[in-house]
């Protein structure tokens, strides 16, 4: 009994962690506990060799505890292996590599209709080339596009241009068409795989590396299955054509948004997993019940507190187990066979040149032949052509270790979610454009303003316009009841978004979002958005402008030059891809580049009377901007009060967020040379 107290009583010391401290913690625990067994610790002694061997194998297996742990920390982490795995688990896929993207334009010829002045294109002959067909540049790198391309139509997504290509005297007898895709490099690969019964967490490997996009999943009873971020999550996104047996009431918006975008829950899923070698993983559910999950779901009704009067059996057991029967986490695939397709390939040896690609390497074309001339059909066929006008960017090979450690945890704090106004607008502008384009967006807070007419108005019907509400815009407007200003109200809504979006027409101006447009990018956004967050989508007022200017050039330049220049730097600087919704117009900014102008002695200033009220002391402006409305003219009606948005050399946006437009440049800058310095 003695001994086993003693034995109780040992201390062991867990600090050490190296071959001297190891050797001397045994050295100090033999004297301690075994003073009469061993007492000699001369070096030479054999006894010590023992101490020294279990000293060696606790330093061995104290880095190797120490390494394994820091291979389990991401920050820390060296082995390929163990940083695949660890970001993948916070939900970040590496690449393995990233193809290269471009522009592309893509021309056809049709023939002319009619004669005289009734002479037009033909475009019963225009062509519909579908997502998928290939082109290679010289190099023999391939590029695929993954949109339609419609030379029938033209839109705001997809505008179309057409231009005289052949004449007969001065009456044309063919058209040229052109329009524009982007288009991404790789190869294009199609396996199938075959699976009999259904196993829990199925997987396959892809053949080829470097996978960069899975384009399809189908089964052989025609199913799609569909690629999802992790299995427990069954809602996914489906591309539905923009028809009226989807939705009448936005099939007239069908030019602009080619597809709706629905919701759907699906069983049939997977996961991709990228491997350290290069080759992806798809990865499937564990789901083998044919009946639905309802069934086997325990029904919280059935569960009893064991009383004589109450339930005391259940129909099912809550056993945890019991979900991975259902479809929860996505089916198994059984008996059947999977088609997939795929785009593999990348790198920095796709970035291209411009003028590169020029080859299309297979013809994937629709045009319906009926009542047409069979040789001009199989002319305009012919005539399909491709050139890059831009060089291909964004190649890239595999992330390297650093890369996929700094993106992982990005990812991993981002969850993938909408929180700031930032990451609203972001993923505004991230909606694929086959869902409709948004050019322009700005959110703000939900608030209601008190004063019902702080709002734009439009001109009236007989086109004078409403004048009266310009001080309102900005917050106050003299009262004649009280003679005093009265100021909005505003009440604030913190669950709520308030999201103001425009977009461009064909010709690339500003044009308001149809409804087809917002119903794709709510159901886009739901998807993301917090759950205790409120999007209102509304249109942004746009307010087209015009711009005025008087110079003195210097002696010896040429005055018409001189001005031309000064032309063209307002155009640059009001270039509508430079301006965002409530962004002011900074007058010093317009000034400045004039100055810039070689030539330009300076600008004369107008005198302008701000407030209209006569008399008074005007504002020295060196550039006057004025407002633009007229509807008969193709602006917008909206009229704005540039002097009362006028403050310190700064023209203010409206309450209601607005976005300044100098929609024709061409007409709507004028500019004046009254003199030169010598």
């Amino acid at each position: 009994m003695a001994t086993a107290a003693k034995l109780e009583k040992k201390e062991v010391k867990y600090l050490s962690k190296d071959f001297s401290n190891f050797k001397d913690s045994l050295i100090e625990f033999s004297k301690t506990y075994f003073p009469n067994t061993f007492n000699d610790f001369n070096e030479s002694d054999p006894g010590m060799m023992f101490i020294e061997m279990a000293a060696y194998v606790g330093d061995v297996l104290s880095y190797y505890i120490d390494d394994r742990f820091k291979e389990s920390l991401l920050s820390y982490a060296e082995e390929i292996e163990n940083v695949f795995e660890i970001a993948q688990s916070l939900g970040y896929k590496p690449k393995l590599a990233t193809p290269s993207s471009t522009k592309i334009d893509l021309f056809q010829t049709i023939p002319a209709i009619g004669s005289g002045d009734t002479i037009r294109p033909d475009y019963r002959y225009a062509m519909k080339v579908l997502s998928g067909t290939q082109m290679k540049s010289a190099n023999g790198v391939v590029f695929r596009m993954q949109e339609d391309i419609d030379f029938a139509n033209s839109s705001s997504v997809a505008p179309r241009s057409t231009t005289i290509y052949e004449t007969s005297g001065v009456e044309p007898t063919k058209y040229l068409l052109k329009k524009s895709a982007t288009v991404y490099s790789g190869d294009i690969t199609t396996e199938t795989f075959t699976f009999g019964s259904a196993k829990k967490y199925d997987r396959i490997a892809l053949a080829n590396s470097d996978v960069t996009n899975i384009m399809s999943v189908t089964d052989d009873d025609g199913n799609n299955w569909y690629e999802v971020d992790f299995l427990a999550k069954d809602i996914v996104f489906d591309d539905v054509s923009n028809a009226d047996s989807a939705d009448p009431e936005l099939s007239q918006y069908s030019d602009d948004v080619p597809y709706l975008i629905r919701l759907i829950k699906t069983p049939r899923r997977f996961t991709k997993y990228m491997r350290p070698d290069g080759r992806t993983e798809l990865r499937f559910g564990a789901g083998v019940s044919a009946g639905a999950d309802e069934e086997i779901i325990p029904n919280p009704d059935n569960v009893g507190s064991s009383l004589p009067e109450g339930v005391s059996m259940l129909d099912r057991t809550f056993d945890p187990a019991n979900f991975l029967k259902t479809k929860a986490y996505g089916l198994a695939p059984s008996n059947t066979i999977l088609t997939i397709k795929y785009a593999h390939g990348g790198g920095v040896a796709h970035n291209v040149a411009e003028g590169s690609i020029i080859e299309l390497k297979e013809k994937n074309i629709s045009l319906t032949s009926t009542g047409l001339d069979s040789a001009t059909v199989i002319q305009s066929k012919n005539s399909l052509g491709v050139i890059n006008p831009h060089p291909a960017r964004g190649g890239k090979g595999k992330e390297s270790v650093i890369e996929i450690k700094q993106n992982a945890l990005a990812h991993f704090q981002a969850q993938g979610r909408t929180v700031t106004k930032y990451d609203y607008i972001v993923r505004a502008y991230s909606m694929p454009a086959k869902y409709g384009a948004i050019s322009k967006a700005y959110i703000v807070p939900d608030e209601q303003l008190e004063v019902a007419q702080f709002q734009f108005q439009k001109e009236s019907v007989d086109g004078t316009g409403i004048f009266s509400i310009d001080k309102s815009l900005y917050g106050q407007d003299d009262s004649p009841e009280t003679g005093a200003p009265k100021v909005p109200t505003r009440i604030p809504n913190p669950l709520a978004l308030n999201m103001y979006l425009l977009g461009y027409d064909y010709s690339k101006n500003l044009a308001t979002t149809n409804l087809a447009v917002k119903e794709n990018l709510k159901n886009y956004l739901g998807q993301y958005r917090m759950v205790t967050d409120a999007i209102n989508l509304k249109d942004a007022w746009i307010v087209n402008i015009g711009v005025e200017f008087k110079i003195m050039t210097k002696s010896g330049y040429n005055k018409e030059e001189v001005l031309l220049k000064c032309i063209q730097k307002i155009k640059n600087f009001f270039d509508i891809d430079r301006w965002e919704i409530n962004q002011p117009i900074m007058i010093s900014d317009i000034s400045y580049q004039i100055s810039l102008v070689d030539g330009v002695a300076q600008l004369i200033p107008f005198s302008i009377d701000l407030d209209g009220d006569g008399p008074g002391d005007p504002v020295q402006l060196p550039v006057r901007i004025i407002n633009k409305w007229r509807t008969s003219d193709g602006y917008s009606g909206h009229i704005y009060d540039m002097g009362a948005a006028y403050k310190n050399g700064v023209i203010y946006p409206s309450l209601d967020p607005c976005i300044f437009e100098l929609k024709y440049p061409d007409s709507d800058i004028k500019g004046q040379v009254v003199g030169s310095i010598i």
